[in-house]
């Protein structure tokens, strides 16, 4: 695996862990106080990448989760990271993948960010969400969903040879939240159990929201149902930014809010996981207002450990 220290990465070793495997887990940080000495972990830079550490594991299956994001509305830092964490990165990890010759299956976490904005983005709010479908126009949205949308045209390309016999999955995965993460849900928990106020900005927008350990579980389904190419992975439900607030709020009673203007193009997306569900026989299974219950217990025990 890479990326096993991500919001995604950490849910998926708890998993792999309960099934009695073997894990190895290359990534840019320390390994995790939290891991058992069962899980080999290997601090790398994984755009340069000794091919060592994976083929002598003889890996059966690789998850490769590792990858750097910005907000949608990248920087211009992010042009540099996006390239060398991004596209040389998964290069370097499909081409030692490549040779691994016990390898079974290939998942990659990509992105929904790979379809066309002219699809969900619009100048003015809608309350009808759009469903994407991974049949629809892709169009990457920023250099990160150029970055995912490249590797899968290099999955794909590899599948042309016969030698390659192993399968391979594109999981365009939508919006993550969870437990030590990043994610605007996750920020907006913190600052609101510390009292601080949390800036919103269009709450018309709208999102298919899905928590960390239900994107780890989709991936572990995909894996185990023999799929293949590029499938969505989302709730198949879209919220409004209000509606996260909203929740929130209830868990946080008394939170303050700071409402931003911008002038923005509103979305209103939501995956078609008509093809997750009939591969898998499964969905995901945790509600907004679930996953908002979850995080903001998780936060609150953080804070209260930082105090001790």
């Amino acid at each position: 695996m890479t990326g096993g220290s991500g919001v995604i990465g950490r849910e998926l070793i708890k998993k792999l862990i309960n099934l009695d495997v073997n894990v190895r887990c290359l990534d840019k940080v320390p390994k995790a106080q939290y891991l058992p000495k069962s899980v080999e972990s290997f601090r790398r830079d994984l755009s340069n990448l000794d091919p060592r550490e994976f083929i002598e594991f003889k890996p059966e299956v690789i998850f490769h989760l590792a990858a750097t994001f910005e907000r949608t509305e990248e920087s211009l830092k992010f042009w540099k990271k996006n390239f060398k964490n991004n596209v040389i990165l998964t290069h370097k990890v499909l081409d030692v993948a490549k040779e691994c010759k016990h390898l079974e299956s290939f998942l990659f976490a990509s992105s929904y960010l790979v379809y066309s904005p002219d699809l969900y983005l619009s100048k003015r709010p809608s309350n009808s969400p759009t469903k994407l479908s991974e049949a629809d126009p892709v169009n990457t949205r920023n250099l990160c969903g150029a970055a995912k949308y490249y590797s899968e045209k290099e999955l794909e390309y590899l599948k042309k040879f016969d030698k390659f016999t192993f399968t391979h999955v594109s999981a365009r995965i939508f919006r993550v939240y969870g437990p030590g993460s990043k994610d605007v849900i996750s920020r907006w928990v913190r600052a609101g159990l510390k009292g601080e106020k949390i800036r919103v900005y269009g709450r018309e927008n709208s999102f298919d929201f899905i928590f960390s350990s239900d994107v780890a579980e989709g991936l572990m389904k995909l894996v185990e149902s023999n799929s293949k190419g590029v499938v969505n992975l989302g709730t198949g439900t879209s919220n409004k930014i209000g509606d996260v607030i909203k929740n929130i709020g209830r868990e946080i009673p008394g939170i303050k809010i700071e409402e931003v203007k911008k002038r923005i193009l509103y979305e209103a997306s939501v995956a078609d996981i008509t093809k997750l569900i009939k591969e898998t026989n499964w969905r995901p299974e945790i509600i907004l207002k679930k996953g908002i219950q979850i995080l903001v217990n998780y936060e609150r025990n953080q804070i209260g450990q930082e105090i001790e």
